[in-house]
């Protein structure tokens, strides 16, 4: 008998648009994510946000903090559930040796951009940021909605 495949469905677990629009990305990097059985179920069902969440380094470790993962209503009732834990990144010496010296730096954190699918696994993407101005912000938005304006004119003018 032949399997069924299920539907192809987004990788994508969470996103942070916000990130991108407080500060200037400059790298990004993978790490690996550090999860209980009950937070892997929720990011199946979609439950986790990464909206304000950042990364801080302890005794050369990275960890995550701000991510919320909401439990299941389904979630065992024996089983204790924090949705705002800290959660441990997975990430190799190089990288975590880059990243300190960069947060040492004036101006540069590290946030957590999207949360996603890798085969079985759940990655997390952080990334080297800078903060930004209030004029900067505005600049980038000017930016963007000019250059909606002129793919509205370049479609208007092709007619």
């Amino acid at each position: 008998m032949a399997k069924k495949k299920k539907a192809q469905t987004s990788s994508t677990i969470a996103l942070n648009k916000k990130a991108r629009h407080d500060y200037f990305i400059e790298e990004k990097i993978e790490a690996g994510l550090e999860l209980q059985g009950w937070e892997v179920k929720s990011c199946r069902e979609g439950k986790a946000q990464l909206t304000d969440s950042y990364v801080i380094f302890k005794n050369g470790e990275a960890w995550l903090l701000g991510a919320r993962i909401q439990p299941l209503p389904s979630a065992s009732t024996h089983y204790v559930t924090e949705p705002d834990r800290t959660r441990r990144l997975l990430l190799n010496k190089r990288e975590l040796a880059k990243l300190i010296a960069a947060t040492e730096q004036k101006g540069y954190t590290v946030v957590a951009t999207a949360l996603y699918w890798k085969k079985h696994l759940i990655k997390c993407e952080i990334a080297l940021a800078k903060g930004k101005a209030k004029h900067d912000k505005r600049e980038t938005e000017k930016a963007r909605d000019w250059n909606r304006e002129k793919q509205r004119l370049m479609r208007r003018d092709n007619r």
